[in-house]
């Protein structure tokens, strides 16, 4: 087991004392150390928002990049160095929002490679606007009257869409949601991790006492991670009880697998060598 010391860097985080995101990193990086990781083989990368800022107060590779494009980022890093641990981080608003085109096709491609999403139901860092989780009636800075849509159900899409690991934790359990990190980092294939991650200046309805009261670890109760259906309707599950933990999880083959250029190690290792003019004659 590493030292957690050792992924703490040296830039300390700017966020709201009491924001769900402390908890998410301090259980990042718990898991990380626990799964004995090295900082050179890991690379973090986030979209927009609160939450990503997140690779900032991580130390490993890193990169803060554009908001709603965190997935296709890492695609390309971990397609590049497929022998590297890649994780790609954001919020909802980034992830659900303008992103949920790539969430759609990340699952369907399977990439080996960690999601995890800080879902506060509410855009923190442009101070409190409607979210796509955002609760049906929730009165924010642009929904005055109460928001009139329906919220993403990011698990359920997740699970329609083919996910190979769909959990969510709570930033409140930290012990907790580190478990469920490393085995979603351990998951050979894409793997979709939301987290309860409360936003205590701009989120006024789901707080911290909102979940501790509702939230209960799937654990507890012996749900089956390999039955579909089951999942399917722990992931709708919503009102007085909220499942955490791993909802569905069952490896199929990834794209790594498959595909030519990786076959061989990681491209960054492999030699490189000129392409023999003639075949590029063939297309002329």
């Amino acid at each position: 087991m590493a030292d957690v010391a050792v992924f703490k860097s040296e830039v300390k985080p700017d966020w709201c004392p009491g924001c769900g995101d402390f908890g998410v990193l301090n259980s990042l990086q718990k898991a990380c150390a626990d799964l004995n990781l090295n900082p050179h083989d890991v690379m973090v990368v986030s979209g927009i928002g609160c939450s990503s800022n997140l690779p900032g107060f991580f130390n490993s590779y890193g990169m803060h990049s554009l908001h709603g494009r965190s997935l296709p980022v890492a695609q390309g890093a971990k397609f590049g160095n497929h022998g590297m641990t890649v994780i790609a981080t954001g919020g909802d608003g980034d992830g659900y929002g303008i992103g949920v085109g790539h969430l759609i096709h990340s699952i369907r491609r399977n990439m080996d490679m960690t999601y995890i999403v800080m879902d506060n139901q509410i855009y923190g860092l442009t101070t409190g606007q409607t979210s796509p989780t955002t609760e049906l009636k929730t009165r924010t800075k642009s929904t005055p009257a109460g928001s009139t849509e329906n919220p993403l159900s990011p698990l359920a899409l997740a699970l329609a869409g083919g996910c190979s690991f769909v959990a969510r934790g709570f930033s409140g359990e930290p012990m907790h949601l580190a478990e469920t990190f490393k085995k979603a980092i351990q998951h050979k294939g894409f793997a979709l991790v939301d987290v309860f991650s409360p936003c205590v200046t701009f989120n006024k309805t789901n707080t911290y006492p909102y979940f501790k009261e509702k939230v209960y670890k799937l654990e507890d109760e012996k749900h089956d991670v390999t039955n579909f259906d089951a999942a399917m309707q722990k992931a709708q599950e919503w009102g007085t009880r909220i499942p955490i933990g791993v909802l569905y999880a069952k490896e199929r083959p990834v794209y790594e697998a498959s595909e030519t250029a990786m076959m061989a190690g990681p491209l960054v290792k492999q030699p490189f060598r000129m392409l023999d003019p003639s075949i590029l004659l063939e297309f002329v």
